[in-house]
């Protein structure tokens, strides 16, 4: 019988939730009993899943703020006051979405800022609000949504994977930090997951299925992630059965690359 999650009296909040992995993890944590605040950068995003969650029975409330502005993450946990667990879920490149994949050695020094700015600065800006009321109550949980760009080291994402590495780092130090005070820190690396970030508009052209076709070759299991493989992960981390689990990467990659 799987553990149960059991997050009542807990509030929660997961960046970028709005859509993808976020808005699924939010959902699986609303259903577990938690209160949750749904951050995205998108205001609408944030609205239309808050909603989602009430009309399934769920508390939810809206958290819209750029992860990568300090004094708009720190207004945004204070409105929210005691945050007991943080998902740091937004990634990527924000919304600007991914430069093309090519060289790092033809890559220019003005794109890597915000690949570091979003999956770097917005881990440690929203950790460093997070943390006080974590503390005060003794307890609580951070779970960061890192890549297997990093842990494998994917050829032309070398900047997204030093910011991904660079997340995992910290939240390795952090959790370090903060154990006495019964707060567990750990990461979940991804592989290719099906989201809209994720999904081309000409995926069903006869290039880019090919292209598919030859990623998929890397997966033991030979299919694209759904954000619903990585939220119940994410739950069980969150509850009370993972309350001796901290500084730990795990990845969920449909076996793109082994860990020991």
């Amino acid at each position: 019988m799987p553990p149960e999650i059991g997050l009542e009296g807990w509030r929660a909040l997961v960046t970028g939730a709005g859509q993808g992995v976020g808005r699924a993890i939010a959902l699986t944590l609303a259903d577990a009993g938690a209160e949750v605040a749904v951050n995205d950068v998108v205001e609408l995003r944030a609205d239309e899943v808050r909603d989602e969650i009430r009309g399934r029975g769920g508390r939810a409330e809206s958290a819209p703020f750029d992860v990568t502005d300090w004094d708009s993450v720190q207004a945004g946990v204070d409105r929210l006051g005691d945050v007991g667990i943080l998902i740091n879920n937004a990634g990527n490149a924000g919304v600007d979405g991914f430069s093309a994949l090519r060289p790092f050695v033809e890559t220019d020094p003005a794109e890597w800022d915000r690949y570091i700015r979003v999956n770097l600065y917005g881990v440690m800006n929203c950790t460093r609000a997070a943390l006080p009321s974590m503390i005060s109550r003794n307890g609580g949980r951070i779970i960061t949504v890192v890549s297997d760009a990093a842990r494998y080291g994917d050829a032309f994402l070398a900047p997204y994977a030093a910011a991904k590495a660079g997340a995992s780092g910290f939240c390795r130090s952090i959790a370090r930090e903060v154990g006495r005070y019964n707060i567990t820190v750990n990461c979940v690396a991804l592989g290719t997951i099906r989201t809209p970030t994720t999904s081309r508009p000409d995926a069903d052209s006869p290039e880019n299925v090919e292209r598919e076709k030859q990623q998929l070759k890397k997966y033991i299991i030979r299919r694209k992630g759904e954000p619903e493989d990585v939220a119940g992960l994410v739950g069980f981390l969150a509850g009370p059965s993972a309350s001796w689990i901290t500084g730990q990467t795990y990845p969920v990659n449909g076996g793109y690359s082994f860990a020991l």
